[in-house]
């Protein structure tokens, strides 16, 4: 008798349906599977072998005849146990078949019948309502995560045993139910770290409000100690909460990665990634032979926040290039190419040489001449010119750090960067790939940032002193920008100009000496 179940592959952020056809004859005892299986795939007759046996069922002593459709696709994984061992079962005639197809039935199953969390869950079910499926079988584990998409019966279910009653004696399961918009609006606020912890550095906090409403990338360069780390690591509070569409989006690249946990719906809270110096290109980006989403998708819609960037490998630095201009990357591998969107705000750090006290206003630099420039050439100049806002910390006088008054909180800091970001949501309401004014392209750039006189002729003066170069100058414009916002102008005036220009630090001359 011959069988269809289905289960999915995720390539990229993306699912596609798998058919897996189960084919039980009557000559011979035989175990074929064909459909570019891997390892892990052809490993799960033996699991599948002896879960049925300590349930009471049983892999029939016949020609078994396992196609995974389309053929030319490679399976990867143990997240086809479930779907192959309900295609023996109902092939055999050991339990009913009857509507066994309306379903994405899909889990890793254990030695005694029970069910495995696995990766990829959201996608899939996405992938599963816009295929018309009536519902989906996977573990319990995954079951609030898949729960997210309406129009779907999610059933989690624990042991493989629920299933098969479920088909085969007609045991009604419990479906699973979220209301994702009351989820998503309780958790919100849920965060323990606040900009009123900060004491002083008013002017830093300036900077990181202007970075957060227009989605600006940031550099904060200053000695050790000075707080950069803690301001870095406050700046997702103020940060608009995500939007349903964002979250979703968010969720499906950490469902892929594998890094939601378990009994875990959708991610409410911005990602805030902070990888180690020691990271290299492929973890950064993403890809391996099975390719995965690197820390710059996994940030996407928050912040990838590199600490010590002059410690980062320079190859390490480079490859961010272009994800930093097209906000996608792409990952080519001989058999396939999937594309992971990176959409996210860089926040950066970095000492000014190495001892860390160059610039400091009160400890004098040990360095030797030439070493604070050649600390400096370790960050090229190419993702120098893609970060749009420099900024020097210096230290906190002790009076301040003494100073018990509270300070403002983040969640009033967030209400100004909500209010300039809907004049830009506005803005650019005709345009679906622009969301803020970092994501502006040349054509908008010209008809959103219009500059009086003075204002030309300041920014003329600006970029032959500082040797600005043209994305730079494009940089400066779109902060300008974000400044007026913030301040409710409709036109750029010289005063937000001269507070854009001020924040590019590293293009003054007399840096480094």
């Amino acid at each position: 008798m011959l069988v269809k179940t289905y289960g999915s592959a995720v390539y990229g952020v993306d699912a596609n349906i798998i058919t897996v056809e189960t084919n039980v004859a009557g000559q011979g005892v035989n175990f074929y599977m064909v459909g570019l299986p891997d390892n892990a795939v052809k490993e799960s007759q033996m699991r599948i072998n002896a879960a049925l046996k300590n349930i009471g069922y049983k892999i029939p002593g016949k020609t078994i005849t396992i196609n995974m459709a389309p053929a030319d696709l490679r399976k990867e994984g143990s997240a086809y146990d479930l779907t192959i061992a309900a295609g023996i079962l109902a092939a055999s005639e050991q339990i009913k078949s009857e509507g066994i197809s309306d379903y994405i039935i899909i889990g890793e199953l254990s030695l005694d019948g029970g069910l495995q969390p696995i990766k990829g869950v959201l996608p899939i079910a996405i992938k599963a309502r816009e295929a018309g499926f009536k519902g989906f079988f996977l573990p319990k584990q995954n079951a609030l995560e898949a729960a997210i998409v309406d129009d779907l019966d999610v059933y989690g279910i624990e042991n493989i045993q629920e299933l098969i009653q479920f088909f085969d004696k007609g045991v009604p399961l419990d479906k699973t139910v979220v209301n994702t918009r009351e989820q998503f609006y309780n958790q919100l606020n849920d965060t323990d770290l606040d900009f009123s912890d900060v004491k002083g550095q008013e002017n830093i906090k300036r900077a990181m409000e202007i970075a957060a409403a227009g989605g600006h990338n940031l550099l904060l360069i200053g000695p050790p100690g000075a707080g950069k780390t803690m301001l870095a690591k406050r700046l997702p509070s103020i940060l608009p909460p995500l939007s349903l569409k964002e979250a979703l989006e968010t969720t499906k690249i950490h469902s892929v990665s594998g890094n939601l946990g378990s009994n875990t719906s959708l991610m409410t809270m911005r990602p805030f990634r902070a990888p180690h110096h020691t990271i290299s290109n492929v973890a950064l980006v993403g890809g391996g032979q099975v390719p995965q989403p690197g820390e710059i998708s996994l940030a996407h819609n928050g912040v990838l926040f590199l600490d010590e960037l002059p410690e980062f490998q320079r190859t390490v630095l480079e490859v961010m290039r272009q994800p930093l201009e097209d906000r996608v990357v792409n990952i080519s591998r001989a058999r396939l190419s999937v594309e992971y969107p990176s959409s996210f705000m860089l926040v950066s750090s970095m000492n000014p040489c190495p001892c860390g006290f160059y610039n400091h206003p009160e400890k004098d630099c040990v360095c030797a001449p030439g070493v604070v420039q050649k600390y400096l050439n370790k960050i090229s100049g190419p993702l120098l010119d893609r970060i749009d806002i420099h900024v020097e910390v210096t230290p906190v006088p002790i009076n301040e750090l003494a100073d018990f008054r509270p300070a403002e909180k983040s969640e009033d800091v967030r209400k100004r960067v909500i209010a300039a970001r809907e004049k830009q949501i506005l803005r650019f309401k005709n345009d679906p790939k622009v969301h803020s004014n970092a994501m502006m392209g040349t054509k908008l750039l010209k008809e959103v940032c219009k500059i009086d006189e003075a204002g030309k002729n300041m920014l003329k003066k600006a970029t032959d002193r500082l040797g600005l170069s043209a994305r730079a100058f494009d940089r400066i414009l779109k902060v300008s920008r974000t400044i007026a916002d913030l301040e409710n102008s409709e036109e750029i005036a010289p005063n937000h100009l001269a507070e854009a220009i001020q924040y590019r630090s590293l293009d003054r001359q007399n840096w480094a000496g």
